[in-house]
């Protein structure tokens, strides 16, 4: 089964209404920000950090034109030095490729090993658009139901301001 179906399956086991958007292979924001079909709906990027013992490993969504500043975040989670984990870090926890970072990558986390920080920004949100695993397609689905992926694979959600 591929990545996409995964996340699809997953999504209608907890019967949760999404819409798919399938599209060019998108690597970065910007590409993301080119693409007219994603236009009228709240895209988020997403950082996968660890702490500098390598111990703790945290997802980060936020609104695509916001920055997080570590340090702030570091604060918020009361976490050690944060910093971006490696590619081999996201495959082995998420079972993720760079340019494909997701929330829904969650799903890969059968340990639920990653704690996921969302910024407060996006509580209540409708129309968030993430990767379903696989940067050829976006779904769109509610901020309450991505919630609701993360908390029933047993992972940490946290809310801080950025």
């Amino acid at each position: 089964m591929d990545k996409i179906q995964k996340v699809l399956n997953k999504l209608d086991e907890l019967d949760i209404s999404y819409e798919i958007i399938r599209h060019k292979a998108v690597y970065t924001i910007e590409e993301m920000d080119e693409l007219k079909e994603l236009e009228n709906y709240e895209i988020v990027k997403n950082l996968f950090l660890r702490d500098d013992k390598g111990k703790e490993h945290y997802l980060v969504v936020l609104m695509k034109d916001k920055r997080a500043d570590l340090r702030n975040l570091r604060a918020q989670i009361e976490s050690r030095h944060l910093s971006f984990a490696s590619e081999k870090r996201l495959e082995k926890y998420l079972g993720l490729e760079t340019g494909a970072v997701s929330p829904l990558g969650i799903i890969n986390d059968s340990e639920a090993h990653v704690k996921v920080i969302f910024d407060k920004d996006l509580v209540g949100k409708e129309n968030i658009g993430v990767h379903p695993n696989d940067n050829t397609a976006t779904v769109i689905l509610s901020f309450d139901d991505l919630v609701k992926v993360i908390e029933d694979n047993g992972n940490k959600v946290m809310y801080v301001d950025l």
